[in-house]
């Protein structure tokens, strides 16, 4: 094994080497031997900058799976921290309106699902094959329309969440996904940045987007402040603002 990877890494010195021994074992003119010797040195270099674009390929391809698997396991399916299973709680809350959106993201969720399950299929499928590194950039564009579109849906519940009274439970149970899931948006950025590097992409990172947190605030709270705020009262009434 060690054998083997000198050779291939170091094959050009080698032959090299032994080019000039033999050559001077000879006597060989040197204006013969320097011009071998340059395009042996020139090949060496040129196959090895090869080889290690290569490996860095193949490890950003690899990186790009595992993001994609985390976001698949995480952010979608029956997670419980997937946006839809976070929408689906807002049927509690009675507001007709509310229901009717919450719907037409449960038939979105479906489709969702599928377009992520479909995803890491065809990536794993391509890592056993192992031309994963031949389509990567395919499947980074890819997995960047899955989580742009899957952001679209994470900033209406935002925005909802901004008009309507969302309970409690819901919001920490959001405020908990927001936090796993920048975690994996920089993750994500930060290979986009290192696949710029070797690759030819048109993403920049930033495109990918942070989700924001929701602010709680406890009825409790609200009606202590509410009564501290409040002038004093006579004592038959102190009873109604406690």
């Amino acid at each position: 094994m060690i054998l083997r990877t000198i050779i291939g890494w170091g094959w050009s010195p080698i032959l090299i080497t032994a080019l000039a021994v033999v050559g001077y074992l000879y006597e060989w003119p040197i204006e013969a031997v320097a011009p071998v010797l340059v395009i042996i040195l020139v090949i060496g270099l040129v196959v090895a900058a090869t080889s290690d674009r290569e490996k860095e390929l193949e490890r950003a391809s690899l990186r790009l799976k595992e993001l994609g698997g985390y976001f698949n396991r995480r952010f979608s399916g029956d997670s419980s921290l997937s946006i839809f299973t976070i929408i689906e709680t807002l049927f509690n809350i009675d507001n007709p309106k509310l229901w009717d959106w919450a719907r037409a993201c449960d038939m979105s969720r479906r489709i969702f699902n599928t377009w992520c399950a479909s995803f890491i299929s065809r990536v794993e499928s391509d890592v056993r094959t192992r031309r994963l590194p031949i389509y990567l950039r395919t499947y980074l564009n890819e997995l960047w329309l899955i989580t742009t579109h899957y952001y679209e849906f994470v900033e209406q519940f935002y925005e909802v969440a901004q008009k309507v009274e969302i309970p409690p439970e819901t919001v920490d149970q959001y405020n908990r996904f927001v936090v796993e899931y920048n975690a994996f948006v920089q993750d994500f950025q930060n290979n986009i940045s290192d696949l710029r590097k070797i690759a030819r992409t048109q993403i920049e990172p930033p495109s990918v987007k942070l989700a924001q947190e929701l602010s709680v605030v406890k009825p409790v709270q609200a009606t202590q402040k509410k009564v501290e705020e409040k002038p004093a009262q006579t004592t038959e009434h102190k009873g109604y603002y406690l």
